[in-house]
This record gives C-alpha cells, sequence and structure tokens, in this order.
C-alpha cells in the first residue's frame, strides 16, 4: 500500500509539473537541433516532420486555442499516459512473478 500512496505522490507532482512549469518552457531549440542549424545541415532534416501527424504536435493539444493551455494539457496528457502505461507494465510483472510455477 506505501507504494501505490508514493506512486500517487509523484503522480500528483507530476501533473501539477506538467499544468504549471511546461507553458514557461524555453522556446529556443533543444540540443540536437542547435547543432544542426551550426554545423548547417538542418534543412536536410527537413520534409513532411512525422510529429505533425502526431497526437499532440508540437507539445500542444489539438483544439485548444490558448497556447498555454495547450501545452499543460499536453503535459498533463503525457505524464498519464506514461503512469498508465508503467501500472501496466508493473501489473504485469508483478502477476507473472507471482504465478505458480
Amino acid at each position: 500500500m506505501k507504494t501505490w500512496i508514493l506512486a500517487g505522490a509523484f503522480l500528483a507532482l507530476s501533473l501539477a509539473l506538467a499544468y504549471f512549469v511546461a507553458p514557461h518552457a524555453s522556446e529556443s531549440p533543444d540540443g540536437l537541433e542547435k547543432v544542426a542549424e551550426d554545423k548547417g545541415f538542418l534543412e536536410k532534416g527537413e520534409g513532411d516532420p512525422a510529429w505533425k501527424k502526431s497526437p499532440a504536435p508540437d507539445y500542444k493539444f489539438p483544439g485548444v486555442g490558448d497556447e498555454k493551455r495547450a501545452t499543460s494539457l499536453a503535459g498533463i496528457a503525457g505524464v498519464a499516459g506514461v503512469f498508465v502505461l508503467g501500472c501496466g507494465v508493473a501489473w504485469v510483472l508483478t502477476r507473472r512473478r507471482a504465478a505458480p510455477k
């Protein structure tokens, strides 16, 4: 039971960070994009980007007019998705370990 309390506390903290901090993330390019820009091969990666077909392109939840709120919702959806996936993997692994042989 203590594990679920700890997991719930970390989930709450992660959701709070996604909601309040994610909208204030830097608009600057990440490290890989910056190096590609500095070395002059950024345009070679151009084309039909895969991220435009993602559920939350450019880290913004689709259909939300306010950009900061769209970023918060994308962060919350990501945290929730990873948490559910992690709980599913943990459940499968613990069921497999607990199964009689």
